[in-house]
């Protein structure tokens, strides 16, 4: 027998990825480049603070957290630098420092840390962050400002969404629209995408994210069912309840965390599914909660909940669209014999 034929008993893996963590995290990061370029150039340099913030907060609790638990270290991965960015992109540009620095102990101890690291929790920890934020400090994280160079001409305003909540979707929706982008309450179409309007760091710049997530997909890093399922969910969601208006449909596909929560943080491995099934209910699942949110509840934004609530609902979801055994045969049901008591 030669040696091609050679059977070679060994332990798993059998197959080996080119890919690794820190490849992967850095594509990312990569990945994330224009979004951030875009905060800074949309909101000034404070925004860049508030990112250097985040990311060496969160480098500095894995460490020390690792350290205290008697585990390797893992800062090397590159994890928490994107924990740290993605925390930093959900944050108003006015967020106090020291309110970062909360939320980055509560991504990286709390949420991933406490549950055995990068690959064992069971949320997104830049969303959870942002969730305990939002309900500790309601004021200081829904403190938004207008596009702004610096912090002296920076003033405070609503949300493209919030403008939206107030809508009156049984009446005329088209010239609602109209009064309020003439008025200057709404930014226009051209401005959501790139980013000329108030909100979150790393939200606002809708062409940046798209191309970050454009690199992600090409390199094979991310799937688009979930980012696909996600979007077009909304998208139906939003024109049956504006009765087909595509323009109040398009600022909710623009507007608020929809493509930054779709393209990275719904994507995250370890808090979605594996199956390709799995991936498309979960990305319905999240697009239903955050249409629901948006035209029912009492707050404008529901990325961050919608995608909290699926991330717990994963093993349910890879459970009931786990994938048959190769060669599985079902048994058939005996026949009962004729006659018999």
């Amino acid at each position: 027998m030669s040696d091609s034929k050679i059977l070679t008993v060994s332990a798993s893996p059998h197959t080996k990825s080119p890919h690794t963590v820190t490849g992967i995290m850095l594509d990312v990061i990569i990945a994330l480049i224009p979004a951030a370029a875009a905060g800074v150039a949309v909101f000034g340099i404070r925004a860049a603070l508030l990112m250097a913030v985040c990311i060496l907060s969160c480098v500095a609790f894995e460490f020390i957290s690792r350290k205290i638990m008697k585990r390797d270290t893992t800062i090397g991965d590159l994890s928490a630098v994107v924990t740290g960015l993605l925390l930093a992109f959900n944050l108003p540009v006015s967020t106090p420092i020291w309110i970062c620095v909360v939320g980055s102990f509560v991504a990286i101890v709390i949420v991933k840390q406490m549950f055995g690291g990068i690959g064992h929790n069971f949320a997104n920890p830049a969303i959870t962050a942002r969730i305990v934020l939002l309900v500790s400090f309601a004021s200081q994280m829904t403190n938004f400002t207008a596009p702004a160079r610096n912090l002296v001409d920076a003033v405070t305003t609503a949300t493209p969404l919030s403008h939206l909540s107030g809508i009156d979707l049984s009446s005329d929706v088209a010239s609602q629209m109209s009064s309020l982008v003439s008025s200057g309450d709404l930014p226009k179409l051209l401005n959501m995408l790139f980013g000329v309007r108030a909100g979150c760091i790393g939200e606002v710049c809708s062409i940046a994210l798209i191309l970050g997530a454009l690199y992600l997909i090409l390199r094979g890093v991310i799937s688009i069912s979930i980012p696909a399922s996600y979007i077009l969910t909304v998208a139906i969601f939003m024109l049956f309840a504006s009765d087909f208006n595509i323009t109040y449909t398009a600022y909710e596909l623009l507007g608020g965390g929809l493509l930054l929560g779709a393209f990275f943080m719904a994507t995250d491995y370890t808090t979605s599914p594996i199956n390709k099934k799995g991936k498309i209910v979960f990305g319905i699942g999240c697009g239903i909660l955050t249409s629901v949110i948006r035209l029912f509840g009492s707050l404008p934004e529901g990325v961050s909940y919608s995608i909290l609530l699926m991330n717990i609902a994963v093993p349910l979801i890879e459970k009931a669209t786990a994938p048959k055994f190769f060669g599985f045969v079902k048994k058939k049901k005996e026949k009962k014999e004729e006659g018999a008591a």
